[in-house]
C-alpha cells in the first residue's frame, strides 16, 4: 500500500457506515467523520477519504460539493453513488480515484477500497481509456500548435516582426512607411508576405494572430 494512514469516511446519514466496517474488516484504520469542519481539521498528511454521494450537497454533475474542495488536500473516492445520477468523466477528469455505487456487491467494494488504497483508479476501464485517449489528443494538438507558431516566428523577417508591431499598435500603411523610412509599396509588399505566413486574410484576422502570439513577437524582435 501507499503509506495511507487511515481512511476517512464523510458519512452524515444516521445509519451505520457499512463500507467503513467493511474497511475494518479487512485490517484498515478507519474514522468516521460527520462534520465538514472536523473533517478538514483532522485530515493527516495521508489520509483517503471516502464521501458518500447520498445526503451531501451535489453539484450540477452529482459530484458532492465538499468532494470538490476535498480533492486537492488529499486522495477521495465517491461512494454510495446511485446509478445514473453521476457524470462519472467529470468525476475523474476533477481528480477524484473511485466510484462505489450503493448497488454493489461486498466483494466488488472490498476490491475496490483495496485497489485505491494501493494507488489505482476505481472506473471502468473503458471510461479511462476514452477519458485519457482523448486528453493525449489534447496535447498533440496542443503540441502542433506550438509546433506551427515556431515556424511562422521562424518565417518572418525581423522587418516583418517590426511590421506586426507597428499594425498591431494602429499604424496605417503610410505611417509605417515614414517610421521605416521605405516606401508604401513596400509596406504593401511586406504586410501580403505577412498575410501568407501567418495565414491572415486581413488586418483584422492579423491582430488576432499577433495577440496570440504576442509573448513570442516580444521575444524574436
Amino acid at each position: 500500500m501507499n503509506q495511507i494512514d487511515e481512511l476517512v469516511f464523510f458519512h452524515q446519514i444516521e445509519a451505520p457506515c457499512h463500507l467503513a466496517i467493511l474497511a475494518q474488516s479487512i485490517g484498515l484504520k478507519t474514522r468516521i467523520v460527520s462534520k465538514s469542519s472536523e473533517l478538514f481539521d483532522g485530515l493527516l498528511s495521508n489520509s483517503f477519504c471516502f464521501i458518500a454521494q447520498k445526503g451531501e450537497a451535489l453539484d450540477n454533475k452529482g459530484i458532492p460539493l465538499i468532494a470538490s474542495r476535498l480533492a486537492s488536500h488529499c486522495p477521495v473516492a465517491l461512494h454510495q453513488v446511485e446509478p445514473n445520477t453521476l457524470e462519472v468523466e467529470s468525476a475523474l477528469l476533477l481528480g477524484i480515484k473511485g466510484v462505489l455505487y450503493s448497488n454493489q456487491g461486498m466483494d466488488s467494494l472490498m476490491s475496490g477500497i483495496t485497489n485505491m488504497v494501493e494507488g489505482e483508479l476505481y472506473f471502468d476501464r473503458q471510461l479511462i481509456s476514452q477519458v485519457f485517449s482523448r486528453l493525449v489528443r489534447k496535447l498533440d494538438s496542443a503540441n502542433d500548435t506550438l509546433q506551427d507558431s515556431a515556424v511562422m516566428m521562424q518565417m518572418l523577417t525581423s522587418r516583418e516582426r517590426t511590421i506586426i508591431s507597428l499594425v498591431s499598435s494602429g499604424a496605417r500603411n503610410k505611417e509605417i512607411a515614414h517610421r521605416l523610412c521605405i516606401s508604401e509599396h513596400t509596406v504593401k509588399a511586406h504586410i501580403s508576405s505577412i498575410f501568407r505566413k501567418t495565414q491572415s486574410r486581413n488586418r483584422v484576422e492579423l491582430l488576432r494572430w499577433a495577440q496570440s502570439y504576442q509573448s513570442q513577437l516580444e521575444l524574436c524582435s
